[in-house]
């Protein structure tokens, strides 16, 4: 199936069966004593993939955590900080900078094929000998990401989306500026070639997802619109789904650095009473 059409929520089941094997490992350096860092080369349907793992030193950890980057190519590039920070909270983090990206192969096609590197960085995260559960976590482009891994793996301990996409069609329409290379990489228009908008839109699969769901977003987000969030809320309300809302009425895409961090604490806490009332 061309990853410009047709429904391609699925495709996991001819996944290759090396999919999230690590091929190299390299030493990162560190903005946080406390946190190792790593670049991982793994595979995602044969092709190698880079992405970075960050754990906390000297503590065993038991809660993986993969997160989903916004963007595309170098804009919304994985942050070693922000990686870190995670990490800080209790978790082995893994961020996948999608096919194509700093010295991986492949191209990076916007919630195509190159959702494969998710679910690869998600059966790496699984592998690993200490972790016993996965959270998702997913910002701006990559709440697509996490929406469409919450689906293929309905096992996953919670999913996190913030300031994140839901409808791949509503970013055509609001996004002007993404819109040339939203053209080139997707193959067309929504009104020429919805199902190529539609199979990248989480929205219509939501039925598959197990995991609760946390929505965080920002009321006067410019970048992706508050009604993304509330399309998904809605959706799985309709669908009886446990979802939390966090709205926040008086931020936009990026939170102040403060709150930032708050956010960061509060969600990490959530995250894990979703294991432990299991």
């Amino acid at each position: 199936m061309n990853a410009q059409g047709g429904n391609i929520f699925k495709r996991i089941d001819t996944m290759n069966v090396n999919n999230g094997k690590i091929i190299e490992v390299l030493r990162f350096p560190s903005p946080n004593p406390n946190v190792e860092l790593k670049e991982i080369t793994y595979l995602s349907n044969g092709l190698k993939v880079k992405g970075m793992l960050a754990k906390l030193k000297n503590e065993e950890v038991t809660d993986g955590f993969l997160y989903l980057r916004g963007g595309i190519k170098n804009v919304g590039k994985v942050r070693p900080a922000r990686i870190a920070q995670f990490a800080q909270e209790g978790f082995i983090v893994f961020a996948p900078y999608y096919r194509g990206n700093q010295g991986g192969e492949g191209n990076e096609d916007f919630a195509g094929e190159d959702r494969q590197d998710a679910f690869a960085a998600y059966q790496l995260l699984k592998s690993l000998p200490t972790v016993k559960k996965v959270h998702i976590f997913g910002f701006s482009r990559g709440g697509v990401m996490a929406l469409l891994t919450g689906i293929q793996f309905p096992e996953a301990a919670s999913l996190v989306t913030w300031g994140g996409v839901s409808d791949m069609s509503l970013t055509y329409l609001e996004r002007k500026d993404l819109r040339r290379m939203m053209k080139r990489v997707i193959g067309g228009t929504p009104a020429k070639f919805p199902e190529r908008y539609e199979s990248r839109t989480p929205l219509h699969e939501l039925e598959n997802i197990e995991a609760p769901v946390l929505i965080i977003h920002g009321v006067n987000d410019h970048n992706v619109s508050v009604e993304h969030a509330y399309r998904l809320e809605r959706r799985l309300k309709e669908l009886d789904k446990p979802v939390t809302s966090w709205y926040f009425d008086e931020f936009t895409h990026y939170f102040p650095p403060a709150v930032n961090r708050k956010v960061v604490q509060d969600l990490a806490k959530w995250m894990k009473f979703q294991v432990e009332r299991w």
